[in-house]
């Protein structure tokens, strides 16, 4: 552990002893050493004082969360020398001790040292006072008015042992870390707003030790009081009022969370913002990242951190770890949610927050600030910045139904704003959001559906006969191109169809299989605005699938909409593709149960992916005009439908994954196993064209947080070797 011994003006160091010990002279009547330690360190702080001009009379001053305060400090009488043997603990966010080593002038000699083990600490203790009749060994970890810090770390239990190592490593990476000058400059860069309601002393403590402990310069704590009627919690702000970087704005009447917050938004000095619930702490390190952030991404407007969820006695129960700003999952969850740093200036620009969105208020906030905002200025931190403490007494816990309402209000609003008249239904989970771009049925879009097939006669009859007979859609054609059936069945189905349906066509045409020139061959026939690919083993579950991967293209950029497909034994086999999986793609969560919700639920809502699978892929015609054919060179067979994709997005075209249209699909069985032979060997020639063409070996999927793990379908939390930067 490094210790960092900082001197005040009234201490001049005067040279060293023959011992190795420094020489200082005291000149005032209140000289004063802070110690500061790192959040993880050696636990065994030796502090060894001994006068050469006379006696001394230290005193030792504990930090318990509310700086040094004289109620907390420990005085010792005249002696020649003291001593001091300190555990501080291998870890905790309060990280200094202040030593005044007299009360007179004088000179005296002065060593502080820390060590890992305490039977090591007291030996080097007891070899420095060896010799020293009059001096005195104190063991202050054993003096009766010494406590522990009330902020600490949340403790784990054994099933949440990579949670604990993940969050333990990035809290150690950024206490090692540098943080940037313009904290140390004099003014305000960051107010933190709590709006506070009979809260708790314990979590006000504990909210202000999270707060003091965070070692940066430049930041206020505002508290705004909504005309509590706790006198425990009255008691405890009038106490703290003017207390430094702390400020306490007292309202005189009950409004409500958004209004306590506005009125301490009036009073605020930092050119960023951020809320904190009354509840809730700040994590290790966390504003010395964010100014870091904040410094390297000078022309950001926003930035959102990762959390670590815990319960009312700090029990670390889970991690929120998120994806970059997705606009789409946005709508359906707010997954941004807290720590949610904000320009001052652009809040002061939309008003603040909006009363009448009780227990939504932050959502309503987050989708006003948000508009217009090129998604380059929005950053998320993969760093677990903020302590969100689950305990099922906030608002929008004991009145779900009215925050649900309250945020499907904002939603509307929103999209209202940009001049798009929706609905908000409930998603796969009920206090999630569904946005509905339902149309009047002259107004949907022609479909061409494409389908690439060859033989297998009881597939292809299948989703030919629910395309035709199980789905609503108003407004489509199929054609199917085939390369080579000979099963006299199969010609003659396509041959009823044709004179059944007009909007059926069929080609046929012998070749080896190359999926990407059956798809660039159905596109020249098409006459659709849009072209849906469907693979012919996908079978038809629901009558609404496709009027729902159309409306998905309403959200803005949007070039292409993926399906949920499940395996026929009711396990998802496609959620969306994660691109980097195994050095390569894969989808992610395969084999999970149908309801399988993931991380935060977004399994249950619409996300932006960087992929989705070819076999159920609905492309906009624009999409398909600026990104150009499917690759029949590089791949014929496996991953075209990746290079597809990354292909759009690098065109700034969003992928969309909806759950909201469900279909079943019996995956290749038509096309056989590419794990022998000939098919094989292209495979793997396949697999190295995606590396060499798309790097995807070292690609960052913004879809999921780089805290996952990539090469396993079922994500799991993995030690960091360095801090994540924003994304």
């Amino acid at each position: 552990m490094a210790l960092l011994v900082t001197p005040n003006d009234e201490l001049k160091q005067s040279g060293e002893s023959t011992t190795g010990a420094q020489i200082w002279s005291a000149q005032g009547d209140d000289p004063a050493f802070k110690i500061s330690y790192s959040f993880l360190r050696q636990p065994i702080v030796i502090v060894s004082i001994f006068g050469i001009s006379g006696a001394i009379d230290p005193k030792i001053y504990i930090n318990r969360g509310s700086g040094f305060a004289e109620q907390d400090a420990v005085s010792f009488q005249k002696r020649n020398g003291f001593v001091f043997i300190m555990n501080v603990g291998k870890f905790g966010s309060l990280r200094a001790l202040r030593v005044d080593p007299a009360s007179l002038p004088i000179d005296f000699e002065w060593r502080v040292e820390s060590f890992e083990d305490g039977r090591a600490g007291m030996h080097r203790a007891r070899e420095l006072i060896e010799g020293r009749p009059d001096a005195q060994l104190v063991d202050v970890g054993r003096i009766p008015r010494f406590t522990r810090p009330k902020f600490k770390l949340p403790s784990f239990r054994r099933k949440n042992d990579s949670v604990k190592t993940y969050i333990l490593a990035n809290y150690a990476l950024a206490a090692s870390s540098a943080t940037p000058a313009f904290c140390e400059n004099g003014s305000c860069w960051l107010s933190v707003v709590v709006p506070v309601y009979n809260t708790p002393v314990q979590y006000l403590d504990e909210l202000l030790a999270s707060f003091r402990s965070q070692g940066v310069e430049g930041i206020e704590l505002i508290l705004s009081d909504d005309a509590s009627t706790s006198n425990d919690t009255l008691t405890w702000l009038e106490a703290h009022r003017g207390d430094g970087v702390v400020q306490v704005v007292f309202n005189p009447q009950n409004k409500g969370i958004a209004a306590a917050t506005n009125a301490g938004l009036k009073v605020a000095q930092g050119s960023w913002v951020t809320f904190l619930d009354h509840d809730d702490l700040i994590a290790p390190h966390a504003l010395k990242v964010l100014a870091t952030e904040i410094e390297t991404f000078k022309e950001a407007y926003f930035f959102f951190t990762d959390e670590v969820v815990v319960d009312d006695r700090l029990h670390a129960k889970g991690l929120m770890l998120k994806p970059s700003y997705d606009p789409v999952l946005l709508s359906g969850v707010n997954y941004i949610n807290h720590f949610s740093v904000y320009r001052r200036s652009r809040l002061v620009e939309i008003g603040f927050l909006r009363l009448g969105f009780d227990g939504s208020q932050d959502y309503d906030l987050l989708l006003r600030y948000l508009e217009n905002i090129p998604e380059d200025k929005i950053r998320h931190i993969p760093y677990p910045a903020y302590w969100w403490r689950q305990t099922g007494q906030s608002y929008s816990a004991k009145y779900i139904d009215k925050a649900t309402h309250n945020a499907r209000k904002a939603i509307v609003d929103s999209f209202a704003r940009s001049g798009k008249k929706i609905e908000v239904l409930e998603a796969a989970t009920n206090t999630l959001h569904r946005v509905s771009f339902q149309q009047p049925e002259w107004l949907w879009p022609k479909i061409s559906i494409i389908i690439p097939s060859k033989n297998s006669l009881d597939f292809v009859a299948r989703v030919l006969g629910g395309i035709f007979s199980h789905t609503d859609y108003p407004n489509f054609e199929v054609i199917v191109v085939d390369n080579g059936s000979d099963d006299d069945r199969v010609l003659e189905l396509y041959r009823r169809y044709k004179l059944q349906y007009n909007n059926f066509t069929y080609d046929i045409f012998r070749s080896e299989f190359n999926f990407s020139y059956s798809v660039n061959r159905g596109v020249r026939m098409a006459s659709g605005e849009h072209v849906l690919l469907l693979n012919n083993d996908i079978e038809i579950i629901e009558r609404d699938w496709l009027k729902e991967m159309v409306q998905c293209l309403a959200f803005q950029r949007t070039g292409i909409v993926g399906a949920k497909l499940l395996y026929p034994d009711d396990t998802i086999q496609h959620a969306g593709v994660i691109v980097g999986f195994g050095g390569l793609a894969g989808h992610w969560y395969s084999r999970k149960p149908n309801n399988f919700g993931g991380p935060m639920n977004r399994l249950h809502v619409r996300n932006s992916m960087s992929c989705v699978t070819g076999a159920a892929m609905l492309i906009s015609g624009d999409c398909l005009k600026h990104v150009g054919p499917w690759d029949e060179a590089n791949f014929p067979v496996a991953y075209n439908d990746v290079d597809y994709c990354l292909r759009a997005g690098s065109a700034g075209y969003r992928i969309v994954w909806t759950p909201f249209a469900c279909l079943y699909h019996h995956e290749s069985v038509s096309r056989g196993s590419d794990a022998t032979g000939a098919r094989r060997r292209r495979f793997e020639r396949d697999k190295e064209r995606l590396r060499s063409i798309h790097a995807t070996s070292s690609f960052r999927d913004p879809a999921i947080n780089p805290g996952y793990s990539i090469d396993h379908s079922e994500p799991v939390v993995l030690e960091p070797a360095s801090l994540f930067s924003s994304r």
